[in-house]
């Protein structure tokens, strides 16, 4: 039997991810949103590049939660974007309506389905998602921690001139300016970049690391990253299916892990068939134990603020 994803909003974000599920062939797709007609053209146009690209999946578009039913995994994109000058903290309350709304839906229709939340901000919307559902911890699950992985991995293989297959890096905590990347635990072919780089070089990589959503933004003008945020959720779904028992930075339930305590949080965890099968402690030095409990106390007054 065909895997069966559904991506709640059809913008950037949402339909690149189609893209990506039915082109690796992982799953048939069905893109749901509030606008007529979008989802389902860009459904029918993803479709068609099926015979071109070699791909059986199916693609739906969609503005009726009936068509979601009995999915094995649904994505969460759907919400305002940010503009620039926009902090993804501002979108906070117009944000959590938006989810509080998709995910009561998606319990009524595929109450054994895992959740992945995309939208933002991600820390206080993935545990809106968490509350509102009632599932597990283990089946809500926040993408954030491979984004901001890739792209500090990204950056690190520029300043090295080395492949991005050689580089290895984790970033924790929230996602946003408060994130904790560890250069320790970040390496070239094992080798830790702290051998490479100056502790200048590392630290401008990691503030460039912290602020590259708002870099894209503002480069942007009118719209905000899509192509590797797509592709994140992507490795996500592919590891959950795939039953991969992938390591990855994701935004998990912790519940004194870390020392952090009924907060979603970016750490390290086994990804598979289940989502998320164990939370990895690593061992942290005191400075990065500082910076790991500043991100959660920043995520702590977002959820304070809409009481979840």
């Amino acid at each position: 039997m065909k895997r069966k994803v559904t991506i709640v909003g059809s913008g950037n974000v949402g339909a690149t991810t189609a893209h990506w599920i039915v082109d690796k062939e992982l799953a048939d797709v069905v893109l749901i949103d509030i606008v007529d007609g979008v989802p389902q053209g860009k459904a029918l146009d993803l479709l068609q590049s099926g015979p071109i690209e070699g791909f059986d999946c199916g693609v739906v578009g969609t503005n009726k939660y009936e068509d979601t039913s009995d999915s094995d995994i649904v994505i969460i994109t759907a919400g305002l974007p940010r503009k620039p000058g926009m902090s993804r903290d501002d979108l906070l309350t117009k944000n959590y309506e938006i989810v509080k709304s998709v995910t009561e839906q998606i319990v009524q229709y595929s109450p054994q389905s895992i959740l992945i939340i995309v939208s933002n901000p991600l820390d206080a919307m993935v545990q809106t998602a968490y509350r509102i559902s009632g599932f597990p911890k283990n089946r809500v699950i926040g993408m954030a921690g491979i984004l901001d992985s890739a792209r500090f991995r990204t950056f690190i293989s520029q300043e090295l001139d080395v492949s991005v297959e050689n580089i290895h890096a984790f970033v924790l905590g929230g996602h946003g300016d408060t994130m904790v990347p560890l250069p320790r635990y970040s390496t070239v072919s094992g080798i830790p970049i702290t051998d490479l780089l100056s502790s200048e070089k590392i630290d401008a990589l990691v503030k460039r690391t912290a602020n590259g959503g708002a870099e894209i933004v503002g480069l942007l003008k009118t719209g905000s990253a899509f192509y590797a945020p797509s592709a994140a959720v992507t490795e996500m779904v592919e590891a959950i299916f795939k039953d991969k028992k992938k390591i990855l930075p994701c935004a998990a339930f912790l519940e004194g892990e870390y020392g952090i305590n009924g907060l979603f949080v970016g750490v390290p965890v086994k990804l598979g068939k289940n989502g998320i099968e164990e939370i990895i402690q690593i061992p942290l030095q005191p400075d990065e134990e500082k910076a790991l409990e500043k991100s959660a106390a920043a995520v702590k007054e977002l959820v304070e603020i809409i009481k979840v």
